[in-house]
């Protein structure tokens, strides 16, 4: 049995924002001057900005629609309670870091070959590309944080499944149709379009295995997606797992070797803001006159994967990320 028609066509359709949000970049990219690179788009960087985090919220507006369409809506007599807020995952990479800031990137990777000699084209082309490969993946990123939080915040699921993009690479190949707890780190690498399926108890697909994939697969797709002689060793019986290493290239967004990993975002404004300055006026903090205008947070907001590491079972993770403003 394959994912579901709904997952797929979830996983498809966040693949078409993604690569459409990157195809608005380029246009703005296109509008460099190549005379004064730096400040031309310094000039440039909030057109982008507002791009990418527009693709990174109509990402974590598809999870609600989804997820109910598939398994139902979670609370009939209150259809918005334990939703995403959409806005809340918008302006930062899987990492955390400001979006402002990754997007500057590009510009230094071109700045650095011209600097090196090379023709100015070839500069802009690679510059291009790793702007391609951060707005794609960070809307991919922020959409499958967004279906992790939704599908914690439901207690019928239990976990989800890997739903692998149609020509996936073969790492991801090999990690087709496994499944984790919801507050596993998803697997990915940058431009990963792979994304994910809730299981419940009543729900449980049961997607074919990377065998079953290579099985159906053409002789010229094995050998553009594991090479000339690893498909050879596959027609001759080798193993999948031992001629891929599954982890190689590939990381959890949020995951950053064990550190606490925290965001600005949603500090300056945002549900986060909002939680903070009402808990400290319930303590006693801040008077309750005080109106909200110029209260930054203390308390670091953590990214959705570094609470489900730090909670000790999935109640403490919902009023966690409850608090942190990813779910209403």
């Amino acid at each position: 049995m394959s994912p579901s028609p709904e997952a797929v066509a979830h996983q498809e359709a966040r693949q078409r924002l993604a690569t459409a949000t990157a195809l608005a970049t380029h246009s703005i990219w296109r509008r460099l001057d190549q005379d004064n690179l730096y400040q031309s788009w310094l000039g440039l960087a909030g057109d982008v900005l507002a791009v990418v985090a527009g693709g990174q919220m109509a990402a974590a507006q598809m999870t609600g629609p989804w997820l109910n369409e598939l398994l139902g809506p979670e609370n009939d007599d209150r259809p918005g309670a334990g939703g995403v807020i959409p806005e809340a995952f918008a302006g930062a990479d899987g990492a955390g870091r400001p979006l402002a800031g990754a997007l500057m990137a590009p510009i230094w990777a071109a700045l650095r070959l011209v600097t090196a000699g090379r023709p100015i084209v070839q500069a802009l082309v690679a510059g291009r590309s790793l702007l391609d490969a951060i707005a794609q993946t960070a809307v991919a990123d922020v959409g499958r944080a967004a279906d992790s939080v939704a599908m914690t915040a439901r207690p019928a699921v239990t976990g989800y499944i890997r739903v692998v993009e149609a020509g996936a690479c073969s790492r991801c190949l090999i990690l087709a149709g496994n499944e984790y707890q919801t507050d596993k780190a998803f697997l990915r690498h940058p431009r990963c379009n792979c994304g994910m399926e809730p299981v419940t108890r009543t729900h449980r697909p049961r997607p074919a295995s990377p065998d079953d994939l290579v099985a159906q697969m053409s002789e010229e797709q094995k050998r553009k997606t594991f090479g000339t002689d690893a498909a050879k060793a596959i027609n001759e019986g080798a193993d999948l797992g031992q001629l891929v290493n599954a982890r190689r290239g590939m990381s959890g967004a949020s995951v950053l070797g064990g550190r606490p990993v925290t965001t600005t975002e949603g500090t300056v404004r945002g549900e986060f803001r909002r939680q903070e300055f009402r808990a400290l006026q319930q303590a006693g903090a801040i008077p309750r006159s005080q109106s909200m205008r110029g209260f930054r947070p203390t308390r670091p907001r953590l990214m959705p994967e570094e609470i489900y590491r730090q909670a000790g079972d999935r109640q403490h993770a919902v009023r966690l990320l409850r608090e942190h403003g990813y779910i209403a």
